[in-house]
């Protein structure tokens, strides 16, 4: 096992919340039940993860058993994406195809890497008769970026896909021609989760809440004109340790802790005002970052009371 595929679970493992770890790892059924004993899950994560690399590297696994890793990770944390959905349609005329999911994963696997050398494609079945395609993207002349994958959610015999959406949308069009092309369909219909689809209403109707709330507290807070110019914003936090343990070597420190965090952007203001409308962040956003334009400050000094 090189270094690249060690990063890359070393990664996804560190994502992991510790009381889903032991859950996620049986679920990636790579690690055996008597490797998973000899591994003590009450220690530091960093131990955890060090003995966890240690033994994925005994049993040489590969970027696919990475990828498998990933993909049960997502598929347990679906929910943190924000996902879309391409709806496939017939021609006129067309019977709907009996469904081979080996034939299936060979063709969509092919079409990528026909068109783009640099391509990993992973799959997933899952007992509710849907497949997870992880795709990480490279180009003619860059190996994939494993940390910057599509997730695709297909189930078969149904004419929609759901795919995440990626910061690569140069490769959208792509993925589209893909299933076209498997599927002989015609041109993929690219719709908004949530939107004019044959689905439970109550999932519509939540979406649609949710996005004008989310438009109204926005515009509320930022109102509707453009941001004034300003690159970046600085915050100092001072704070005395707190802790419900005695004898705490940072508990007697007389000195107050400090960090520093900054915030740049060529146009931080309408960055983030964009944050909440695009998934990125919950509204309302934090006062510390709304209060910028009222202030007329971009220097702050966060201190006890």
């Amino acid at each position: 096992m090189d270094e690249t595929i060690a990063e890359f679970i070393k990664r996804t493992i560190l994502k992991i919340p510790m009381n889903e770890l032991t859950t996620i790892l049986k679920a990636w059924d790579f690690l055996s039940e008597n490797q998973l004993q000899t591994v003590n899950f009450r220690q530091r994560k960093e131990s955890v993860v060090q003995h966890l690399i240690h033994l994925c590297e005994e049993k040489h696994a590969s970027i696919s058993d990475a990828a498998q890793l990933d993909i049960i990770y997502m598929q347990f944390h679906q929910h943190q994406k924000v996902w879309d959905v391409f709806q496939m349609s017939k021609g006129p005329g067309e019977d709907v195809d009996l469904f081979d999911m080996k034939q299936f994963k060979n063709s969509f696997k092919k079409i990528l890497q026909r068109a783009l050398k640099n391509v990993t494609v992973s799959f997933r079945e899952t007992e509710e008769n849907a497949v997870w395609i992880r795709i990480a993207w490279g180009t003619q002349y860059t190996k994939p970026n494993q940390y910057k994958p599509t997730y695709v959610v297909y189930y078969s015999q149904t004419p929609y896909a759901f795919t995440s959406s990626s910061m690569l949308r140069r490769n959208t069009p792509l993925l589209g021609q893909t299933f076209e092309t498997h599927n002989s369909t015609t041109p993929l219909q690219e719709r908004s989760l949530g939107l004019d689809i044959n689905m439970d209403s109550r999932i519509i109707h939540e979406n649609i809440v949710e996005k004008e709330r989310v438009q109204r507290i926005t515009q509320e807070t930022f109102g509707d004109y453009p941001q004034p110019q300003l690159e970046f914003a600085q915050y100092k936090l001072e704070t005395k340790f707190k802790s419900g343990l005695n004898g705490s070597i940072l508990a007697e420190r007389e000195e107050p802790l400090r960090c520093l965090i900054k915030f740049s952007s060529p146009h931080l203001l309408e960055a983030l005002k964009s944050l909440a409308p695009a998934g990125i962040a919950d509204a309302p956003l934090s006062p510390l970052l709304t209060c910028i334009p009222n202030k007329r400050m971009n220097y702050f000094k966060i201190r006890d009371k």
